[in-house]
């Protein structure tokens, strides 16, 4: 008998961590068990030829909000070349409405609600003869030999511990996000979010987590994210972790962690203030500083201690930072959600998301949908389209504005004109608005554009609007562009470098035979170094920079402002 578990990711570089949790967790079960991972961008067509090479006689799908409309194509179609196969579907996107997926979908065997591992051990044994019959098994909803429906109890929650570590004998992950959880369930209750439901709150084996971060560590990973609901909710958890992989650092895997900044205490600030940059990056969810706001949706975070955690962290300078907005919520209009966007922007992270309520089957959100006039869409991800307190209109407003939110400031392609450009209007809600206007406007919002193209547009805009200060925006996008990358075709709109060629050949013959600047190019020639670095004078400061040399967080590339050269005695050095 083969089975297939098959996943559906958003991109080539996620991994599924529920597959190989449940191939690891059933490995003992002797029966043919493979995994395939596709992506959602995939032609509908190369998964189906793919799948039938496989001839698996079961195929279980993972299904997530963000593939259940992928998934759902592929059961309709796969039936039909293989008549024989079975197909069971399982993950939170079917897990909480499991009668409703058999009804609409005839060719579902069956459903996996909940936690999956013990579930699938036992489906698999029974599937090749040697397990407890289906009827005893917890945990799903199937159509029996009659092909009646029945719904089996649900399954108690599982010891994380007895878990077995998924990645150490599957594939290779170099150039892959790895997913990681050392804790399930969650402590906290937030009315739109399906973690609220399951509040058994569980953690692994403190010692067994050591053990498999070692093996990231060891294999050079890249990135890898918990998937744990509120990582810090137990401190002394949460401090054992970041000690360990702070001492145990060898400069390559970064790991990300969600967290409640309103839970961090002194002293695991001051950890997290003391490790490598870009070791780890923590992603915080605000979704409104709306006191009543907050309370209706039965959140308990107090935004004067996240500020506080969020000022302090980025005061170090060492970790990324990302900040979690959700328009639509209850008692939040469009003024009430402008404030939480100012407050959340002052505090400068790394990454502003301004994500939009999705009303989840099973959540709170979705059974008091009808009590806050919500209305959402009927297809994935069950997106908001208005209610009591925000219009559609608004919500469009919004949505224009979170493009330019991720193309601008997300992007941190900009920051330095942006830094400027915000002084020059009431609020930074207010400046964004006004380059949505703009967008709309001309059109912009109907055009896919190139990373100079919005260099461009931003500089249409301003001139457009603070016209006597366009000489000195200009400087400034000059100096975003270049620190990003070293643009061999010149813009129109910068204007000629001010920078001649024999100054520049001047400065690299000097500095291949010196380095005074760049150091650590000693075997390359003038000629090299003048591709891999670039010189701009911007203002009345000439600056050289170094593209192989480059911020760990923002990845911008080292600037050094050139001194006179004759005589010189230090190398400055400009961020």
């Amino acid at each position: 008998m083969k089975v297939l578990l098959v996943a559906v990711n958003a991109k080539y570089i996620h991994s599924n961590l529920a597959v190989y949790s449940l191939k690891a967790y059933a490995g003992c079960s002797g029966e043919e068990i493979g995994i395939v991972e596709y992506t959602v961008n995939q032609p509908l067509d190369v998964i189906l030829m793919d799948l039938y090479k496989h001839r698996p006689d079961i195929l279980c799908f993972s299904c997530y909000l963000w593939n259940i409309s992928y998934v759902s194509q592929i059961m309709v179609e796969i039936v039909k070349v293989l008549p024989a196969v079975k197909v069971w579907v399982g993950g939170p996107e079917v897990s909480y409405n499991a009668l409703d997926i058999l009804s609409r979908y005839p060719m579902v065997s069956g459903v996996m609600c909940g936690e999956g591992e013990e579930t699938f051990l036992e489906l698999v044994q029974c599937w090749s003869g040697n397990g407890k019959p289906v009827e005893e098994i917890k945990g799903i909803v199937y159509r029996d030999g009659e092909g009646v429906v029945r719904e089996n109890p649900a399954r108690p929650p599982i010891d994380l511990s007895t878990v077995p570590f998924v990645y150490r004998q599957e594939g290779d992950f170099q150039n892959r996000i790895l997913y990681y959880e050392s804790s399930r369930g969650c402590p906290f209750a937030c009315s739109y979010c399906l973690s609220s439901i399951d509040r058994c709150l569980r953690f692994r084996d403190v010692e067994l987590v050591k053990e498999e971060l070692q093996f990231f560590i060891d294999h050079g990973v890249p990135q890898v994210k918990f998937v744990d609901r509120t990582f810090n909710c137990r401190h002394d958890h949460a401090r054992e972790i970041w000690q360990y992989i702070m001492e145990h650092d060898r400069g390559v895997t970064n790991f990300h962690f969600e967290i409640s900044a309103d839970l961090l205490t002194d002293e695991e600030i001051r950890l997290i203030n003391s490790m490598r940059p870009g070791l780890v990056q923590l992603e915080i969810g605000v979704q409104s500083t709306n006191e009543q706001t907050i309370r209706r949706i039965n959140r308990t975070m107090r935004f004067d201690r996240v500020r506080s955690a969020v000022a302090r962290i980025r005061e170090k300078g060492n970790v990324h930072q990302h900040l979690d907005l959700i328009a639509g919520l209850p008692l939040e209009d469009y003024g009430s959600f402008r404030r939480s966007f100012n407050d959340v922007y002052a505090l400068k992270p790394q990454q502003l998301q301004l994500g939009f309520l999705k009303v989840l089957k099973g959540s709170e959100m979705y059974e008091r949908a009808g009590e806050y006039g919500i209305v959402w869409q009927d297809r994935p991800p069950y997106e908001v389209l208005r209610t009591k307190w925000l219009s559609y209109g608004e919500i469009i407003r919004l949505k224009q504005i979170e493009e330019m939110v991720e193309v601008y400031y997300n992007s941190a392609q900009f920051r330095n004109t942006l830094e400027h450009l915000e002084q020059e209007f009431p609020d930074a809600f207010d400046m964004y608005r006004s380059l949505a206007g703009y967008y709309e406007q001309k059109g912009y919002f109907k055009v896919n554009h190139s990373r100079i193209a919005r260099y461009e547009i931003l500089f249409g805009f301003i001139c457009g609007t603070r016209a006597e200060n366009a000489d000195q925006y200009r400087e400034w996008l000059t100096l975003d562009m270049y620190l990003r990358d070293n643009v061999r075709n010149r813009p129109d709109f910068l204007g000629e470098s001010r920078v001649t060629k024999e100054e520049a050949s001047a400065f690299y013959k000097r500095e291949a035979d010196e380095h005074w600047y760049l150091r650590g190019y000693e075997k390359y020639d003038s000629r090299q170094m003048r591709k891999m670095t670039h010189l701009e004078r911007i203002g009345d400061r000439l600056l050289l920079f170094d593209y192989r040399n480059r911020d760990p967080l923002t990845s911008d590339a080292a600037v050094y402002e050139v001194q006179s050269w004759a005589g010189c005695t230090e190398r400055n050095e400009d961020g």
